[in-house]
C-alpha cells in the first residue's frame, strides 16, 4: 500500500510540474531573467503548491501519527548551519545554471531531451561527491 501510495502522489506531482511548464528548463530560466523575457510563471506555480501544503501540512500534523508509519520524519534541528547554507546556494545555482531541479527534471525524461540525462547524472556525481567529502570530514574531525 505505501508503494502504491508513493506512486500515485509521485505521479500527481510529476502531472503537476508538467502541467504547470516547469519541466521546461527555458521556461524556468526566464523566470530567472529579470532584465530580459522575465516569465513571472514560476512565482505562481509556488504560490499555488503553498497555497496546498501549508494548510495540508497543518492538517496533516495535527494527527498523533501519520496513516502509515508510526511517526513523524522531521527535522531534529532547525539550526541554519554552514551545510544547509552551503548546499541550499549549491542547489540554487545549480537551478539557476541548468534550468532543472530534481523535482522537474525526473518528469522530464519522458521528454528524451539530452539535457535532462546530463542533468541528472551531474546531479549523481555531485550527490556521491557531497557523500564522500562529508564522510571525510567526520572521518577527520577532531573533538574541541
Amino acid at each position: 500500500m505505501r508503494l502504491l501510495s508513493a506512486f500515485v502522489i509521485g505521479l500527481i506531482f510529476g502531472l503537476g510540474i508538467t502541467v504547470s511548464g516547469m519541466i521546461n528548463p527555458a521556461k524556468v530560466l526566464n523566470f530567472f531573467d529579470i532584465a530580459g523575457t522575465w516569465d513571472p510563471s514560476l512565482a505562481f506555480v509556488m504560490a499555488g503548491a503553498l497555497a496546498v501544503a501549508v494548510p495540508g501540512y497543518r492538517l496533516v500534523l495535527a494527527r498523533p501519527a501519520p496513516v502509515m508509519e508510526s511517526r513523524f520524519q522531521l527535522p531534529e534541528t532547525r539550526a541554519i548551519d554552514r551545510k544547509l547554507v552551503l548546499g541550499s546556494a549549491v542547489f540554487g545555482l545549480g537551478w539557476g545554471i541548468a534550468g532543472f531541479c530534481p523535482g522537474g527534471a525526473l518528469p522530464a525524461l519522458g521528454t528524451g531531451a539530452r539535457d535532462v540525462y546530463i542533468f541528472l547524472a551531474a546531479l549523481v556525481v555531485g550527490l556521491l561527491a557531497a557523500r564522500w567529502v562529508q564522510a571525510r570530514t567526520t572521518a577527520t574531525a577532531r573533538p574541541l
